[in-house]
């Protein structure tokens, strides 16, 4: 290091400290990483931060560039951010904290319609932005969204037993992913992730949820099939013969696929019939295990007479 002048020694040290270049904490430079381990390091020593934080620096160095990007308090988003399953999410009033203050909109305010207890009843969140001074609605929430999305379905829901708070966090948590997506970073709320598996809090303050719970099948999946396709699984029994994958006269299947599938298990039935059992293999690949199981029932006695056949016209050893 140089020697200082005669200039510097002269200058008052708050007038230096004035002088000196801002350091902002970051990642992707020498000084800032260096500033946001130090100050990681003393987060992590501290009780007041939830568990997941303590003595752990890489998850305070992470909390910390989260907050710096969304302007956020540290400590705030340390005692927000929850982990369900391995997957991070907000709590809804953190969420809607942040809306509030970001200072592009006024306060969230939640409009409601329908009588409680009927699948009308429901709220949406809205506000104003100021720049335009224009109303911004969220998407309503309702009763029958709730119930098609099996959101009431897990045990020891919340829509139970608070059904309109509830409402709101759903409705905000909808309105920001609409108007301000950045506010959240593509994170869901913990109550969101809450409702897609039956979780439960460990000792760290994280959210698990077993393996068996990750292998039920999805409410929701269930309940998007189409009338007339559910209707059509309902009378395969009776117009399909499940040993040689037949249709009875006059029982035509819609197609089996969902919306605008080009084929369905007609037409990979009338392929076995003319013979093209690779075609019609192909189009069983898109199906369900049931529908595919008739099609390969199918293409399996379509080929047993070939079998036999070819059999029959093999020369016979004459063994006497």
């Amino acid at each position: 290091m140089g020697a200082a002048t005669l200039q510097q020694l002269q200058t008052p040290p708050a007038a230096r400290e004035q002088q000196t270049p801002v350091v902002t904490a970051g990642f992707f430079n020498l000084q800032g990483f260096e500033l946001i381990q130090r100050v990681s390091k003393a987060f992590s020593q501290s009780d007041l931060v939830p568990t997941q934080y303590q003595n752990n620096l890489p998850n305070c160095m992470i909390a910390m560039d989260m907050a710096q990007r969304m302007g956020a308090n540290p400590l705030m988003v340390m005692q927000n951010l929850y982990i369900v399953h391995n997957t991070p999410g907000w709590s809804s009033k953190f969420l809607i904290a942040t809306i509030n203050v970001c200072g592009r909109f006024s306060a969230l305010r939640y409009e409601w319609k329908g009588e409680p207890g009927t699948d009308e009843y429901g709220c949406r969140a809205w506000t104003i932005e100021k720049s335009t001074g224009e109303r911004l609605d969220g998407i309503w929430v309702t009763w029958a969204m709730v119930k098609a999305e099996g959101w009431n379905g897990r045990k020891g829901s919340k829509w139970l037993t608070m059904p309109d708070q509830m409402f709101v966090y759903r409705s905000a948590a909808f309105w920001q992913r609409a108007y301000a997506p950045e506010l959240g970073m593509g994170l869901q709320t913990a109550e969101e992730l809450g409702d897609v598996f039956e979780v439960t809090p460990d000792a760290t303050g994280a959210y698990s949820v077993s393996v068996e719970e990750l292998q039920k099948p999805s409410v929701k999946s269930e309940l998007q099939v189409q009338p007339a396709v559910q209707e059509a699984i309902e009378r395969a029994p009776e117009t399909i013969d499940h040993g040689t994958g037949e249709i009875t006269a006059g029982q035509p299947l819609p197609n089996a696929g969902m919306g605008d599938a080009p084929f369905g298990l007609q037409d990979a039935l009338a392929a076995v019939k003319r013979g093209a059992l690779d075609e019609a293999t192909d189009m069983a690949r898109s199906f369900d295990q049931r529908e595919h199981d008739i099609v390969a029932n199918a293409i399996a006695n379509q080929q047993q007479p070939e079998q036999s056949a070819r059999r029959s016209r093999r020369p016979q050893m004459d063994l006497d």
